[in-house]
C-alpha cells in the first residue's frame, strides 16, 4: 500500500501543478481562497454549529486561514515534491485510507453562503479528493451573513431556510424562490420536514440526474443542475429519473434543453405578431427540402362545443379548416369528458390515431403537451395561451387591445356621463393592455372620460356593480366567434337606455378558423421552419390578420359606425397604432411621449394603468378559486406563484 500511496501522491502532484499552471495562464488565483480574506467580522451576523455532516467536496473550494496555502493549488491537489515532510505526511493518509479503516476522522470547516472553507484537515480532504471521493464528513460551522438587499444574500438566506427543512447540501439556485419551488414540485408543503428516507431518495436520485448532465457544459450555458433539475420537473416526475435508464434519461433530458437555455422568461419568448407568408418555390424541390401535401390534425377540446362558448369558438374554427382545406387535411377532435381525465390521455390518443399536427385549445394543457413534445419529436404542437417560455410547443392568441382600442373611442362617444364600466375578466399578461388601449381610446374621443375598472375573477357580479355606481356605458368581455353575434346584449360594449333595456354598441370577437389556416398554410409551405427553435415561439396576430375583428352595432348613430370603420381600417393597415401617443399612468409617471409605441413585449407585459383608469390589479387571494389554475400559467404575477404541491415524490 506504501508504493500504490506514493504513487498516488505523484498523480495528485500531476493534477495540481496543471491546474496552477492553467490559473495562472488565465490569470486567475491559482491557490485555495482564504476565507479570512474574503469576509470582515462586520459583514458577520452571527454563527451555527451545523455538527458532522457529509459535504460535496466539490462545494470545499479553500481554507479558514491563508497558513500553508501555497502547498496546494485551488483543487487541493499537492505542490510540494516527494520527499518533503509534507508529502511524507500526505502519503502516510493516504496509505491509512487504502486500509480497512480508511480516513474517518471528519474534517473541521467553515461555510459562507453554500460554499466550504477548511480549518482542519487539508491533507485528508487531498487524499480524498485525488481519489474523485464525491462527499466528505465534516463538522461545519455556517458563517451568517448580514442580511443586504444584495441578491446573493437573499438567494442564500433562502437556501438556509431550505436546509432547515431538507438537510442537503449541494442543491444550488440562482434565482430567488427556486428553493420553494423545488419544494413544491417535489409534493410538499411549504414548512414539510424531510424525513431521512426522503433525504436518501432525493440524493440518490439527483446523483444520477446529475450524471445523466455530464455531456453538457452547465457553466457555459450558465446553468445549475438543481436549476435543470426544476424544468425537469415541470414536465415529468422525479420518479422517472429512477425508473429510465441513464440513456433514456440523457435523451429525455436532451428534448428539455431549449428550455433550460431559454428559462429566462424575459427573454425566452419570441412573440411573432404578424403571419408568415411564403409561397412554395421550384428552388426548395430542387435542393431537396420536402414539404408536406397532407396533415393528420387534431383538435383538444377541454368540453364540448354544446357546453363551453369557447370551444363553440374553436370548433367553429376548426369546421373552417376544413371547409377551406378538405382536400389536404384529415381532422379529429378530442374531447375531455370529465374533469379528472388527464390531457396527456387525450394527447396520447390523438398521437396514436397518427395526428401530425395538434391544437390545444385550452391554457390547461401546456404542461400535458410539453410532456408530449418532449417524447414525440415528429409532432408540431400548440396550445391556446399567451406569452410561455416553452420552446416545444407555439402558443398562439390575439391582440385584443387593438378591438378594445376601438370599441373604447365608440364608448367614449356614446357615455353620457363621463364615467364608463370596464370588465376585465382576469389579470393575465396583454389584460392591462386592453383596459388601456380602451381608456386611450375613450380619451381620444371623450378627453374627460374615466374608466372604472371592475374584475370578473372577483367574487360577485361585476356588471352589476357597475350598473349601480351609475355607470351607463360598459365593455365587458369579447365574444367568442361569429357565430355568436348579439345571443348576449351584456358581451362586448353594451349601453343602458332610460327604460333598462341594454343595447349593443360594439364588440370585439375572435374569428380562429382564420389563424388556423394561416398556420396549416406556413406548414405546406415551409414558413414553419423558418422561424427559429431557439426560442419558445408565440403567435400573437391582430385584427390585420382577420383572427380578431370588431362588430359594429346597427344602434350605433351613421357617424359613429364610420368612425369605427375608419379606426379599423388605420389599424389593419397600421398607420393607427393605438399606443403611440403621449400617457402617463396612474402614478403620475410619464410613460410614452408619444414619438414611438412600445415594443410587443412591452404591451403584453404591461401589469400598469393609464391615470385616466380608477382601479386596480387584484391580488391572487383575492380571486374566485376556479381561476386559480388560470393565473400560475398565464398571470401576471405567475413567477411569484409556487407550484401547487401534489403529494410527495421521494
Amino acid at each position: 500500500m506504501r508504493s500504490e500511496a506514493v504513487e498516488q501522491y505523484n498523480v495528485a502532484l500531476k493534477l495540481g501543478q496543471k491546474y496552477m499552471k492553467n490559473a495562472i495562464l488565465h490569470g486567475e488565483y491559482p491557490y485555495p481562497l482564504v476565507l479570512d480574506e474574503i469576509v470582515q467580522e462586520s459583514a458577520v451576523a452571527g454563527y451555527s454549529d451545523l455538527g458532522v455532516i457529509n459535504i460535496p467536496t466539490d462545494h470545499i473550494v479553500g481554507t479558514k486561514s491563508a497558513g500553508r496555502i501555497n502547498a496546494f493549488a485551488g483543487n487541493f491537489m499537492p505542490l510540494l515534491e516527494p520527499g518533503t515532510e509534507f508529502a511524507a505526511k500526505w502519503i502516510s493518509l493516504c496509505e491509512a485510507n487504502l486500509s480497512e479503516e480508511g480516513i474517518r476522522d471528519p474534517i473541521q470547516c467553515y461555510e459562507f453562503l453554500g460554499r466550504f472553507y477548511v480549518q482542519e484537515g487539508n491533507k485528508r480532504l487531498s487524499v480524498l479528493k485525488s481519489y474523485l471521493s464525491p462527499r466528505i464528513s465534516a463538522h461545519v460551522t455556517r458563517v451568517i451573513p448580514q442580511w443586504t438587499e444584495d441578491h446573493t444574500v437573499q438567494v442564500y438566506y433562502e437556501f438556509m431556510h431550505f436546509y432547515s427543512l431538507s438537510g442537503l447540501y449541494g442543491i444550488g439556485f440562482r434565482h430567488r424562490g427556486d428553493y420553494a419551488r423545488l419544494q413544491a414540485a417535489l409534493g410538499f408543503e411549504p414548512e414539510h420536514v424531510w424525513t431521512e428516507n426522503e433525504r436518501r431518495s432525493f440524493s440518490a436520485g439527483f446523483s444520477r440526474f446529475c450524471d445523466a448532465l455530464k455531456k453538457h457544459d452547465l457553466e457555459k450555458d450558465q446553468v445549475t443542475p438543481a436549476e435543470v433539475l426544476l424544468i425537469w420537473l415541470q414536465v415529468f416526475s422525479f420518479s422517472d429519473i429512477k425508473d429510465l435508464t441513464q440513456p433514456e434519461l440523457a435523451k429525455r433530458i436532451d428534448t428539455l434543453w431549449p428550455d433550460v437555455l431559454a428559462r429566462d422568461q424575459d427573454t425566452a419568448i419570441e412573440l411573432r405578431t404578424e403571419p408568415l407568408e411564403k409561397e412554395k418555390n421550384v428552388i426548395s424541390k430542387i435542393i431537396g427540402i420536402a414539404h408536406p401535401d397532407h396533415l393528420n390534425i387534431a383538435f383538444l377540446y377541454d368540453a364540448s362545443p354544446e357546453e363551453s362558448t369557447w370551444v363553440r369558438a374553436h370548433e367553429d374554427g376548426r369546421q373552417y379548416l376544413e371547409d377551406q382545406m378538405v382536400s389536404q387535411v384529415t381532422v379529429r377532435t378530442y374531447i375531455r369528458e370529465q374533469e379528472q381525465q388527464d390531457y396527456t390521455e387525450l394527447l396520447e390518443a390523438a398521437i396514436a390515431d397518427g395526428a401530425e399536427l395538434i391544437f390545444a385549445t385550452d391554457a390547461a394543457m401546456v404542461s400535458a403537451c410539453r410532456k408530449a413534445a418532449a417524447l414525440h419529436k415528429n409532432v408540431r404542437f400548440l396550445t391556446c395561451a399567451l406569452f410561455q417560455p416553452y420552446t416545444g410547443v407555439r402558443m398562439y392568441n390575439g391582440r385584443t387591445y387593438e378591438c378594445k382600442f376601438i370599441t373604447g373611442a365608440i364608448a367614449g362617444i356614446m357615455t353620457e356621463t363621463d364615467t364608463i364600466g370596464y370588465v376585465a375578466n382576469n389579470p393575465i399578461f396583454g389584460t392591462p393592455a386592453s383596459v388601456n388601449a380602451f381608456a386611450l381610446g375613450a380619451r381620444m374621443t371623450n378627453p374627460k372620460a374615466r374608466i372604472r375598472l371592475d374584475w370578473g375573477c372577483l367574487p360577485g357580479d361585476p356588471v352589476q356593480r357597475l350598473l349601480d355606481s351609475g355607470v351607463s356605458v360598459i365593455s365587458n368581455r369579447e365574444i367568442m366567434s361569429p357565430s355568436t353575434l348579439w345571443r348576449d346584449f351584456e358581451m362586448g360594449t353594451f349601453k343602458l337606455q332610460a327604460d333598462g333595456s341594454l343595447i349593443p354598441l360594439a364588440t370585439p370577437f375572435w374569428d380562429w378558423g382564420k389563424l388556423y389556416e394561416k398556420i396549416v398554410r406556413s406548414i405546406f409551405t415551409g414558413a414553419w421552419n423558418d422561424i427559429s427553435s431557439s426560442k419558445a415561439i408565440n403567435y400573437w396576430w391582430g385584427m390585420a390578420s382577420g383572427v380578431l375583428d370588431v362588430h359594429l352595432s346597427e344602434f350605433l348613430p351613421d357617424g359613429v359606425s364610420g368612425l369605427g370603420r375608419i379606426l379599423k381600417a388605420g389599424i389593419c393597415s397600421g398607420s393607427l397604432q393605438p399606443f403611440r401617443m403621449r400617457m402617463y399612468d396612474q402614478n403620475g409617471v410619464l410613460r410614452n411621449d408619444g414619438s414611438l409605441s412600445f415594443l410587443p413585449e412591452e404591451i403584453i407585459s404591461m401589469d400598469w394603468f393609464c391615470d385616466n383608469v380608477d382601479g386596480r390589479i387584484p391580488d391572487y387571494e383575492e380571486l374566485r378559486p376556479e381561476y386559480a389554475e388560470t393565473m400560475r400559467i398565464l398571470g401576471l404575477y405567475r413567477k411569484k406563484l409556487l407550484p401547487e404541491a401534489e403529494g410527495g415524490q421521494l
